[in-house]
């Protein structure tokens, strides 16, 4: 199977866990899929929370409600992808940039179910470059103590986030500690929020693999 077959696996078990009502959606390739199979379910839906400009403009080509966060109580289940996941369930997100309504929505939901395929489970984070989301202002700043941290920021360039900011991707990390670096980067002043998802990390972890969908808790 296609890397993007295995995506589809993960993204169709995500189904399993949907009760109905209101739901948490996140971005990216392997979650597209998961939208078009909620278009199956139309009627258990009374709404998706986005989050992202990309996801909304999928979910309204099939008809699904898109609800401002402020307008809906507590959610019961987000879904949403991964770049990396360790067996801790901690992840690294925002390859597409959305990190910041991807760990608000997160924040505000019962039950977090991320969906990848089999090759973003590994023991350390930072093979994947960790986005950090800055404010414009303060893009050289922030990427001079994120140097003191060890890593190499470089500027996504030509890119502005769905709130109107920048990403610096860090590169050459070992993320030993995820909890700890998470609040030490959050700490700087001009960062919005970073991709690392520990503090709040995913409840369950579905992975698509050649022999089918593996759970992890």
């Amino acid at each position: 199977m296609s890397q993007d077959d295995l995506k589809r696996l993960a993204a169709k078990a995500a189904l399993e866990y949907f009760e109905g009502g209101v739901i948490g959606v996140g971005t990216g390739s392997t979650v597209n899929h998961f939208i078009d199979f909620l278009a199956g379910v139309k009627g258990k839906i009374e709404g998706a929370v986005s989050s992202s400009e990309a996801s909304t403009k999928l979910l309204k080509s099939h008809n699904i409600p898109v609800l401002d966060l402020n307008a809906t109580a507590e959610l019961d289940l987000y879904v949403d992808g991964a770049d990396e996941s360790n067996h801790q369930l901690h992840l690294v997100k925002g390859g597409g940039g959305a990190l910041t309504r991807e760990k608000i929505i997160a924040g505000a939901s019962k039950t977090f179910v991320c969906i990848a395929d089999g090759s973003k489970l590994v023991d350390t984070l930072g093979s994947f470059p960790l986005p950090v989301e800055v404010i414009p202002m303060a893009r050289s700043h922030v990427a001079r103590q994120l140097v003191k941290l060890d890593g190499t920021p470089i500027w996504r360039e030509n890119f502005v986030t769905d709130n109107g900011n920048l990403i610096l991707d860090v590169h050459n990390l070992q993320i030993e500690d995820p909890i700890k670096l998470e609040q030490q980067i959050n700490n700087i002043t001009g960062v919005v929020t970073n991709g690392l998802f520990a503090l709040r990390p995913a409840d369950v972890l579905l992975l698509g693999t050649e022999e089918g969908v593996k759970t992890v808790k």
